[in-house]
């Protein structure tokens, strides 16, 4: 059977740019473009030109290869004519292969935003549109508030859609622009509208206000749409947009849309696209939602213990794709819930040979739920649960011995109404019959004891230039005066590898310190350094 085209587009160079606390600076628009163009995205919107100096420089030149790139702006405005709009004027003066108009498409918007008639809205749509045509580019138009629009006045909604489209743009896009419409709702007005409009024009832009952004992007796909747009990651405005991320492994791997749709998505970049979820936050200095669909570090992780028995017994029982089809992979979570199946399961994946009828298995799982119960979350640090199961199981290499460290504050007023303050570590390590002193100053106690602890270690030093401590986590794990710390950190090589270590304590500094020093020997054993 013959597979219908479904269009990706990607608008996170514009839509996500618009969330709280990201900034793309114009080598992360490069990079994030590259990116997407990489993976196999059809369209991949840049922003406004001309909105500023750095949007003025990316779109100076095409900034993908594969990949349709657009820009974004609005129809003219009514009164001038296209030769007289500045906004219109970036737009065609922009290399790009695609123009995408955002027009107003609901009645009520027309008359108050714009202060226009209806007529008039209209004829800005199609003038806009031709005159993108004209200059050789593809043209599309955002129908902003198309479904509160259609609820209104679905007679004027579908006149902006079929403007657009009469006029000779590629695409009208119905854009649910507050994110409130729901997925039933969203299913019947893109089929009544795809009894006037093919199909095979019409896209669909959800925002995630009510959690439905991936939902109803499929309901709109359900019902005819045949573009889809959305970001990476679902960033975006308020509550975000429809993710891609969650959207491209749907419609690439269950079956109502994999066997209808061809996408531009190959199993092989979509083996890539945890990464790039991954890479992308990365970018922002954001740390991976863990529980995200398809690519978050849980996303094929189960702690309880007959749950891992039954995905021994066939792996489809709670995992709804393999996690290799999307570049993830199980995790078997050891923690006070786990059973021995969890146990046995990790182990094998960690490669930790042991005979399933080792007593010392019994022991360790044991030493797993007692120390959970003091605060130790091991589904969460993968490689400190690796230390201790070798430590029960065979034994770790005596690389170091931490003697002592020190830990001191310093702030004063250098000026008045300006202070300063920095933390002094200084830490003590025997390596063999060779003792080692290190001090450093840092940006707070933990960083000045990271940067303490691997300032030298002696003959293991060149194992460890490239360590990055990737993420820092602190939760009280019971309240009041006694309060017990948790600390999970992330570490990486600099590479593709990650892994998490946990340390626990009254004092949160100690807690950090433990997290460090099992980083560095995680790091040590992984790469098979004997020990001095």
């Amino acid at each position: 059977m013959t597979r219908e085209r479904l269009y990706l587009f990607d608008t996170t160079l514009r839509d996500g740019a618009l969330t709280t606390g990201v900034d793309f600076s114009l080598d992360d628009k490069m990079n994030i473009a590259l990116m997407l163009d990489r993976l196999g995205v059809d369209y991949v919107e840049g922003g406004y030109p001309g909105a500023n100096p750095l949007d003025t420089e990316f779109f100076t030149k095409k900034r993908t290869k594969r990949a349709k790139f657009c820009a974004f702006g609005m129809t003219k405005r009514a009164g001038r004519s296209i030769g007289n709009d500045p906004g219109v004027a970036g737009l065609l003066a922009s290399d790009t292969d695609a123009i995408v108009y955002v027009a107003k498409s609901w009645d009520y918007h027309v008359h108050v935003a714009l202060g226009c008639t209806l007529e008039e809205n209209l004829e800005c749509i199609a003038e806009s549109v031709r005159a993108a045509i004209d200059s050789g580019r593809e043209a599309m138009v955002d129908l902003e508030h198309f479904f509160d629009g259609y609820k209104a006045n679905p007679d004027y909604a579908l006149a902006c859609a079929a403007t657009t489209i009469r006029s000779g743009a590629r695409w009208a896009v119905m854009c649910d622009t507050n994110g409130g419409t729901l997925p039933h709702e969203i299913e019947r007005i893109v089929a009544e509208v795809a009894r006037v409009i093919p199909g095979d024009r019409l896209a669909i832009h959800a925002h995630n206000d009510t959690g439905n952004a991936v939902a109803n992007s499929l309901a709109a796909i359900r019902a005819g749409a045949r573009q889809v747009q959305g970001t990476l990651n679902g960033l975006g405005e308020r509550c975000g947009n429809a993710n891609l991320v969650t959207l491209i492994p749907t419609l690439a791997l269950k079956d109502e849309f994999a066997k209808a749709f061809e996408i531009g998505v190959t199993p092989e970049a979509l083996k890539e696209i945890t990464l790039v979820s991954r890479a992308f936050d990365e970018l922002l200095n954001r740390s991976p939602n863990r529980h995200a669909p398809y690519v978050g570090a849980s996303a094929f992780a189960t702690k309880a213990g007959i749950h891992a028995s039954a995905l021994a017994k066939d792996p489809r029982t709670y995992e709804h794709v393999t996690p290799d089809s999307v570049g993830n992979k199980r995790a078997i979570l050891v923690s006070d819930q786990a059973g021995r199946s969890n146990l046995l399961s990790e182990l094998a994946r960690l490669g930790v040979e042991c005979d399933p009828a080792d007593p010392r298995l019994n022991r360790l799982l044991e030493t797993v739920k007692e120390r959970e119960s003091q605060g130790f979350a091991y589904e969460g640090a993968d490689a400190s649960f690796e230390l201790l199961a070798r430590a029960a199981l065979g034994g770790v290499p005596d690389f170091f011995e931490v003697e002592s460290f020190h830990v001191g504050v310093e702030r004063k007023v250098v000026a008045p109404g300006v202070t300063y303050s920095a933390s002094q570590a200084v830490v003590k390590i025997r390596i063999g019959d060779d003792g080692f002193i290190s001090a450093a100053e840092g940006n707070g106690p933990v960083n000045a004891l990271d940067l303490a602890l691997r300032k030298d270690l002696g003959v293991y030093q060149k194992h460890i230039e490239n360590l990055v401590l990737r993420d820092y986590r602190v939760r009280v794990f019971q309240g009041g005066t006694d309060a017990v710390t948790r600390v999970l950190i992330e570490f990486g090589d600099g590479d593709r590898d990650t892994w998490s270590t946990v340390g626990v304590s009254g004092n949160v500094i100690d807690a950090s310190f433990q997290a460090l020093v099992e980083g560095i020997v995680y790091r040590l054993v992984k790469l098979g350094v004997p020990a001095q």
